[in-house]
């Protein structure tokens, strides 16, 4: 693979491209699922090929193909720079290249046991298990139970001198149920939606989830939703859970301070951003206890690896500090924008066939003190919300609207009775400057997404937000559809 990764870099050199990098990328994916007590989908896929990008007279060219020889290298080598030079001729603005050390690494993710030694029968017999628990009630009428494993081999190589090898593994899994009953459908999801919880190491990830020992208490919720009472509509005090702070901070925080959004580089899919240049250390985005950290060394982080697509070293760094909004998302053609000398590495593809861009790190809320149960003690009035149900923010990440799959109230101090179809709005700012609660270590956990979307053409990528449970102060709840009729400026 190096030999013909750098034989390609050559040539892109002779055809006159002044920069050229490659990534050549096997990758395997394993997706197991039940429905109903019986196995639903079995898929397994295999992927290879490679990626060729090219920079001539300040313009990019990007070709790939699925063929990894010497006349398929060739030929793409070629069309990238043929489209290159002719981006070149109606380019509005000369792409440079932030300064970057060379490297010759390699890289893995660390794991315990290698999920595809695993026998499917053993991963089936698990999941079937999980969905004799989820339904053994008759409301109970959908139980869908999934695992799925991904790992991606990749070497890349640039025409300033680097060559790197990194091996990337990620694992998953998760269960669904829905329940019908009371002229009503309720869900409810088991460790997170978005098909479950996704970390970036081995098959000991499964086990660790609890997924049969948490089977019953999830039916049980679900089936208790469909007596509930709705959620009050008014302004309360509300407490979210981790898993909901996921979303919560992909969406307000992570796309907010993607630089190519901000710059109007990304705008059709999922819009630009509000927190623009002049923002960048003097806008107060939170709270003084509000701390947004960017990571891609963290452990298990599903965007962690020793380098990015641009051959950056993974960084840590604040996106909040103290309340005050303070790096961006950037890759090595946009960082000079921000006024710093150096990318912060956020430049990722999926797969071979795409053009990196730039992507959201692993991006985490700092945890502050005490426990979820304390925050409740401490709260005179309010509203516990786990597991996001649905989601909508509007084009420049400012007005948003979540709803939650399950609620409790919360009164003199005490959580009392379950609530069902519990929503919140608010704006990104008003809603980041009225936290006032985290809790402490003990209650900080480590969450996936697998499937973020961006870019035309749409790419997916994952990447992990940690959080504790945390309140926020005097927030809209119980938003239905009259609101939302009435306001279709913040969808």
């Amino acid at each position: 693979m190096k030999e013909l990764a750098l034989r390609a870099i050559e040539k892109a050199k002779k055809d006159g491209a002044q920069y050229a990098d490659i990534r050549i990328i096997t990758d395997e994916k394993e997706v197991i699922e039940t429905r109903n007590g019986k196995p639903a989908n079995v898929e397994m896929e295999e992927k290879e090929g490679f990626g060729i990008r090219v920079l001539c007279d300040g313009s990019w060219g990007f070709a790939s193909s699925a063929g990894i020889d010497r006349d398929s290298m060739d030929k793409t080598v070629s069309l990238a720079v043929d489209i290159a030079k002719s981006s070149a001729l109606v380019r509005s603005r000369k792409v440079s290249l932030a300064e970057e050390k060379t490297y010759q690494e390699f890289w893995m993710t660390p794991y315990i046991i290698d999920p595809f030694k695993v026998p499917v029968s053993e991963k089936i017999d698990l999941l079937l298990a999980i969905d004799s628990v989820l339904r053994k009630k008759p409301q109970i009428k959908a139980a869908i139970c999934m695992m799925e494993f991904w790992r991606e081999h990749q070497w890349l190589a640039t025409s300033e001198g680097s060559f790197i090898e990194q091996v990337y593994l990620r694992s998953g899994a998760g269960c669904h149920v829905t329940a019908v009953g009371n002229h009503d459908m309720q869900v409810r999801t088991y460790p997170n939606t978005h098909r479950g919880q996704f970390l970036s190491m081995g098959y000991e990830l499964i086990p660790s989830l609890d997924l049969v020992e948490n089977a019953e208490r999830v039916s049980d919720e679900a089936v208790a939703l469909l007596s509930a009472e709705n959620c009050p509509t008014g302004r309360k005090d509300i407490v979210l859970t981790g898993s909901q702070m996921v979303l919560q901070i992909h969406e307000s925080v992570g796309h907010a301070t993607e630089l190519d959004r901000v710059l109007g580089y990304e705008a059709n899919y999922a819009g630009r951003s509000f927190a623009t240049m002049e923002k960048l250390n003097k806008f107060r985005y939170g709270s003084d206890i509000v701390n947004l950290v960017a990571d891609n060394t963290l452990p298990g982080g599903l965007s962690t690896a020793r380098f990015d697509d641009d051959a950056v070293p993974a960084k840590r760094w604040h996106i909040v500090k103290d309340g005050i909004f303070s790096g961006y998302m950037t890759n090595r053609e946009i960082a000079f924008e921000t006024g710093q000398p150096e990318s912060m590495g956020c430049n990722r593809a999926q797969g071979f066939s795409n053009i990196p861009i730039v992507r959201i790190a692993n991006l985490s809320l700092m945890p502050g003190s005490g426990t979820l149960e304390d925050i409740i003690a401490d709260t005179e009035d309010g509203i516990l919300m786990d597991t996001n149900k649905s989601w909508s923010i509007d084009q420049m990440r400012l007005n948003f609207q979540f709803g939650v799959e399950a609620a409790w109230e919360i009164k003199k101090g005490k959580r009392t009775k379950l609530l069902k179809n519990a929503n919140y709005q608010s704006t990104t700012p008003e809603f980041w400057n009225s936290c006032d609660r985290i809790a402490g270590h003990q209650e900080w956990k480590l969450w996936g997404v697998k499937n973020c979307g961006k870019g035309q053409p749409g790419q997916s990528a994952e990447m992990s937000h940690g959080s504790s449970p945390a309140r926020f102060r005097n927030i809209e709840v119980g938003v239905g559809n009259d609101f939302l009729e009435k306001n279709t400026d913040l969808i």
